[in-house]
């Protein structure tokens, strides 16, 4: 059983543990693509087209090896990381989903 506090019911306390884990996926998500697109900036690619080539393909090969970053990216759902941008652009407009 998760820790909480004593009053509270165990679905407040499931709450609160999910929004743990997503604060901590988007944070790596982050955290990859940082490291992919730096990884790719080195390589002599344009990061913003290569990602865009393996978001809608899923082809790997899109991305360099160098640095791991095709096996960074890949330990990724892909869902997951447009998800991300996707909030990250909302928050940039000031449309942030609560």
């Amino acid at each position: 059983m998760g820790v909480g506090r004593v009053n509270e019911a165990p679905s407040e306390r499931h709450d609160m543990t999910i929004r743990f884990r997503v604060d901590r996926e988007a944070r790596e998500v982050r955290r990859a693509l940082d490291h992919v697109y730096a990884a790719l900036r080195q390589k002599g690619y344009d990061p913003v087209s290569q990602l865009v080539g393996y978001l809608m393909s899923g082809d790997p090969t899109y991305i360099t090896s160098h640095g791991e970053a095709r096996k960074l990216i890949r330990s990724l759902e892909r869902d997951r990381i447009l998800e991300e941008l996707l909030r990250s652009y909302l928050k940039v407009r000031g449309d942030e989903p609560a």
